[in-house]
């Protein structure tokens, strides 16, 4: 018997779908212009606060004024908002940041951070301010955009993450220290997200590097997990990464598993890779045949496609951002609308929603003001310019103004129900919320180019095109011109043309000194064959060198229980059975 959403009578009329077109204050639509304003406002109000009360340390604690190491000691508020500065339009800033973290920024320490969220607020960060410097004023170095300070951060950065990759499956673990590696006593569980989120920013590494090893273990990570799903095409939420193991079950598109079909899509969109598109699409498949009902996306038993939660993440919003970039409009809006009847019933997305009782789950009511419907919206509005997205703008600039604005900063909101607080300011806000609200109202940003304008830059291997838009968000909203994937790479067809003709002509070359040689002093001798000539990895000298190895070995460690069902920012929703 199919499943069917029971939806009290009194609740029905917030799941209806909202008019297109539906009025704004004062009968009129949101105005683009104000709320621009209003957005700027909002983001140099927390990141004033940030720098005055918080910097060096990660993150901001609004309520105390004061600020936190979070996700491993990297000013990472910072690192997250830099982007988001040039977006604004504010170059002297972005400049000055750029000195300070070249002057400041250290991975030599000894701290456990998440492979996660290293890679996409720290990697994605640093790679993303690389490729905006020249737009931003900054002078860059010769050979930019194949070389420069951040890009040699970012390099630095993701291999301290690379010993975490050195498991039997390929698949990373979810902690390394910086400074030693993986510890004895890591648990070998992670989640499905934590394993497939590396190919937006490893392959970026790996093209304007020439170093092929980033790219090379993401690609591995990502097949394993597709090679794990099960018959009827799912993925579960965590696996141990020794083993392969399934450890957590639950499939869905939420929380622990999101990114890793996002980044599927991304990653299709910024290589041209027509196989991660199709690995996509056949999960696509999957999730619409067993998770989805009534536009909602429930989680189920991974094997058996039985509903196991009928509840909405607000990590989920997502989905509709990736609908519309596979251009299935119509089923984005509906499950985006759906979404919205959320937001407008409290005022914020709560961390967990039951869809059936219409209401918050115990001890999930909290909104960390998360991006990821705003994100939505600002796609969905590119591809169709229905005013209902502004009005999801709209709504978001006025509750996130009413509900979290303190003294300094923005605080997370504790409870939806009765709007408590929490002493949190998490970097993603300036990363990802105010710059998804911003873009959403200014169609003209840089960021929206339609190739109409570019810039054209001399790299060590020719003139490159760059800044003609096409852009590709990571999940932390740092933007990467997927144009500079091909300045600092020749493709081996062109390298192996080049070097057939060079040896063509030096062969001929020889051939004719030897010929002149033999008439004049002696007999004649066959002309060196291929062997002679360097190899396709030599011509790009260090550039195509092979890595250093890793000093850090690989690390055995005991299978450890686990028995949480979902893991959310730390927290886990444990399994009650």
């Amino acid at each position: 018997m199919p499943f069917r959403l029971l939806v009290p009578l009194g609740l029905l009329c917030l799941l209806l779908p909202l008019h297109h077109g539906a009025p704004g204050p004062e009968g009129t639509a949101p105005d683009p212009a104000h709320y621009r304003q209003r957005v700027k406002a909002m983001f140099y109000h927390a990141y004033d606060s940030y720098l005055e009360n918080a910097f060096p340390y990660d993150e901001l604690r609004p309520l105390t004024c004061d600020g936190h190491d979070t996700w491993g000691s990297f000013s990472l508020t910072l690192i997250d908002a830099l982007d988001t500065l040039l977006i604004l339009g504010n170059v002297s800033e972005f400049q000055r940041v750029v000195e300070v973290l070249q002057d400041n920024l250290d991975f030599d320490i000894d701290v456990n951070a998440s492979v996660f969220e290293t890679n996409i607020r720290v990697v994605g960060g640093l790679l993303s301010a690389h490729l905006l410097s020249k737009k931003a004023g900054v002078e860059v170095e010769a050979g930019w955009p194949c070389s420069g300070p951040l890009l040699r951060l970012a390099e630095e950065a993701a291999r301290k993450l690379l010993p975490a990759f050195q498991t039997p499956t390929g698949m990373p673990y979810g902690t390394v220290n910086l400074l030693h590696g993986v510890n004895p006593g890591e648990t070998p569980v992670t989640c499905t997200a934590g394993i497939g989120t590396f190919i937006v920013e490893f392959a970026t590494l790996s093209s304007l590097t020439g170093d092929p090893v980033f790219e090379d273990v993401a690609r591995v990570a990502l097949m394993r997990l597709w090679e794990s799903r099960s018959d009827i095409g799912l993925v579960g939420n965590h696996i141990d990464v020794l083993t392969g193991k399934w450890v957590a079950q639950d499939a869905g598109i939420g929380a622990g598993v999101d990114s890793y079909f996002e980044y599927l899509v991304k990653g299709a969109i910024l290589l041209q890779d027509k196989k991660l598109m199709a690995m996509f699409l056949e999960y696509n498949k999957a999730i619409r045949n067993y998770t989805r009902f009534d536009d909602w996306y429930l989680w189920v038993q991974m094997y058996k496609g039985t509903v196991s939660m009928p509840v909405f993440q607000s990590l989920e919003a997502y989905w509709p951002g990736i609908q519309s970039l596979i251009g299935d409009i119509d089923n984005a809006m509906k499950t985006f609308l759906n979404y919205y009847t959320v937001w407008k019933q409290f005022g914020g997305l709560p961390e967990f929603y039951n869809i059936p009782q219409g209401y918050t789950v115990e001890k999930r009511e909290g909104y960390p003001l998360r991006p990821e419907l705003i994100e939505s919206a600002m796609y969905l509005y590119r591809a169709t310019g229905d005013p209902t997205l502004l009005e999801l703008g709209r709504d978001a600039v006025e509750s996130i103004e009413k509900i979290s604005r303190v003294e300094c900063g923005f605080a997370t909101i504790k409870d939806l129900r009765d709007h408590k607080l929490d002493n949190r300011m998490e970097s993603f806000f300036l990363a990802e919320t105010v710059k998804y609200l911003y873009l959403l109202f200014d169609p003209d940003n840089f960021i929206h180019n339609n190739g109409s304008t570019f810039d054209t830059v001399i790299t060590p291997y020719g003139e490159c095109i760059l800044g003609a838009g096409g852009y590709i968000f990571n999940t932390e909203a740092h933007p990467i011109d997927p144009a500079a994937l091909h300045c600092c790479r020749r493709l081996k067809e062109e390298q192996w043309e080049v070097e057939d003709l060079m040896r063509e002509f030096f062969s001929l070359k020889r051939n004719r000194s030897r010929v002149k040689k033999t008439m004049s002093s002696g007999p004649w001798e066959p002309p060196a064959g291929p062997g002679t000539f360097s190899s396709p990895e030599n011509h790009d000298g260090v550039r195509e060198k092979k890595p250093a190895k890793q000093k850090t070995p690989l690390l055995s460690c005991p299978s450890q229980p686990f028995t949480s069902k979902l893991a959310l920012l730390g927290q886990v929703f444990l399994d009650s059975s």
